[in-house]
């Protein structure tokens, strides 16, 4: 490879080039799902200089709130969730937004009002922001097909009906992954350009994979199909070699390193948390819809997560998602303890 060469490439495929040129591939298409995600890409930006320069800001800490999930707010959790619905609204494609930081969903004044509705977790890990791992921003966006008053049906529906999805993750380097519901795409931010670049195209997940990611302090509270497949990958009877065990704690971080080494993630339901602790609109459905746009899948314990049909915004569910091979494996466990 040269790397000199590479250095000054001139052909760049930025996020910008990228989304155009797949709307010139619908002729029908207005332009107004361009708009849309330049409005994301800003906000991604603008999330991504204020994580960096935190400590700086002294947006570090806490902002003396507590948000609907009774998680105390951080500073930068505040800030996030503005910058995102400022963002959208001021786009003039988007109609109802539904943000973790918020109760009630956010209707878009008629004025302001386009054929979208976004969900979203403006700040997700954030409980990593002090001592500097990852975090990142998690959002899905639905469409809507009639011309009618929007209203909470336009997003309680299942993940399957999604038009994009996609998460930025603010590390060691600034990452937009995005899926349109044909394939998956990642992009790097360049700081010295302002522009996020092509670096991962058609990301695909490896069939099997050889980690897993779960918190394991909460192991005690199990269901019998999670206990037996952890013992597995720890223990394998087949000769295989254990897996590995990798556990951020931020939910963007697990699953970007999951979706480009395989393996499986898994946050299950337990006696503490029969449902979870992940949201489904803004954390599970995205996730899942990438996950299945690479080439893998993903499971709630009983049915394919996508097909869930949420019946409030801030519901909870189990996911266990990754490689098919590795998902294969924990939804034959719970078949089997069914019978």
């Amino acid at each position: 490879m040269d790397h000199e060469a590479d250095a000054y490439r001139t052909d760049l495929m930025t996020i910008t080039r990228f989304v155009l040129n797949e709307q010139s591939k619908h002729p029908e298409s207005r332009g107004d799902f361009t708009i849309l995600l330049s409005h994301i890409v800003l906000g991604c930006k603008f999330v991504c200089s204020a994580v960096n320069k935190a400590g700086l800001a002294k947006l570090i800490g806490l902002a003396g709130e507590t948000n609907v999930q009774g998680e105390e707010q951080k500073k930068l959790d505040v800030l996030s969730n503005e910058v995102f619905v400022k963002a959208l609204i001021s786009s003039g494609r988007t109609s109802i937004l539904v943000s973790e930081e918020d109760e009630e969903a956010t209707i878009v004044d008629k004025s302001m009002r386009g054929r979208y509705c976004v969900v979203f977790d403006p700040l997700d890990g954030s409980s990593n922001i002090d001592c500097g791992v990852s975090i990142g921003t998690i959002f899905g966006i639905y469409a809507i097909k009639d011309d009618h008053e929007p209203g909470l049906d336009d997003v309680l529906q299942p993940g399957k009906n999604m038009v994009a999805a996609g998460y930025c993750m603010y590390g060691s380097s600034c990452t937009l992954v995005l899926s349109t519901g044909e394939g998956v795409n990642g992009f790097t931010l360049d700081p010295s350009l302002g522009e996020f670049i092509l670096t991962h195209p058609n990301i695909k997940i490896p069939k099997r994979g050889k980690i897993y990611s779960v918190n394991e302090g909460n192991a005690k509270n199990w269901d019998g199909p999670t206990s037996k497949y952890v013992e597995k990958c720890k223990y394998p009877t087949d000769g295989s070699s254990p897996k590995s065990l990798r556990y951020i704690g931020s939910m963007v971080a697990d699953v970007h390193r999951t979706l480009l080494y395989g393996g499986i993630f898994l946050y299950p339901g337990d006696k503490k948390s029969p449902n979870g602790k992940l949201r489904v609109l803004y954390e599970v459905f995205p996730m899942s819809f990438l996950m299945e746009q690479a080439g893998g899948q993903s499971f709630t314990g009983t049915q394919r997560s996508l097909d869930l049909v949420p019946k409030s915004i801030h519901e909870r569910s189990p996911i266990f998602l990754g490689s098919y091979d590795d998902v294969e494996d924990i939804k034959a466990l719970y078949a089997a303890a069914e019978k």
